[in-house]
């Protein structure tokens, strides 16, 4: 596989592009984005079984199973980065280790628990970010491990990127195996 390939693979979608000049039509597009994304992943991986479940996406990538649980942990993350920007000023958020938290034993459960949960967090997370006003947008968080500071206004788009992003990774192995 050349490094073209294996890249492909890895950001089916491309990199997360923020527009300079983020407007309101994208925040509200992002929102509908995170809005409808557990029901369109819980409808994307219904039929898989457990054989399927445990196809990774690339070679040397996470197998399904792994990535909706870590679409579940990362999403659980992004909710409580967006409560500390609007609680405190400019904090640096926590930053966790996303392969050693794939190699704990709950990443090898039942995917079920982990809808649920993106389905609870989505939900408490769209009901936030719609309460927002134009200036609540602009806070901002520190990431530690780039001590870049990132709006939630883009934080919005990165997380609805994030959702399809791995919604593609899904998506593409089910139809390289004739599963979809």
């Amino acid at each position: 596989m050349t490094n073209e390939e294996l890249e492909q693979l890895k950001y089916p979608i491309g990199e997360f592009n923020c527009p300079l000049d983020i407007t309101k039509e994208h925040i509200n597009d992002w929102i509908d984005v995170l809005d409808k994304f557990p029901g369109r992943l819980e409808k994307l991986v219904a039929n898989l079984n457990d054989e399927q479940l445990d196809t990774p996406y690339r070679p040397g990538g996470w197998t399904i199973r792994e990535v909706v649980h870590h679409l579940s942990d990362s999403h659980h993350h992004s909710y409580i980065r967006f409560k500390w920007a609007m609680t405190e000023d400019n904090p640096v958020i926590k930053a966790y280790n996303e392969q050693d938290w794939a190699n704990l034993h709950d990443y090898t459960s039942s995917i079920e628990i982990s809808q649920l949960h993106l389905r609870a967090v989505h939900a408490k997370l769209v009901y936030f970010l719609k309460g927002l006003k134009d200036s609540d947008l602009d806070r901002s968080f520190i990431h530690p491990e780039t001590y870049k500071e990132i709006q939630l206004k883009k934080n919005i788009g990165n997380y609805a990127w994030h959702s399809n992003h791995h919604y593609a990774h899904i998506q593409n192995v089910m139809k390289r195996k004739g599963w979809a």
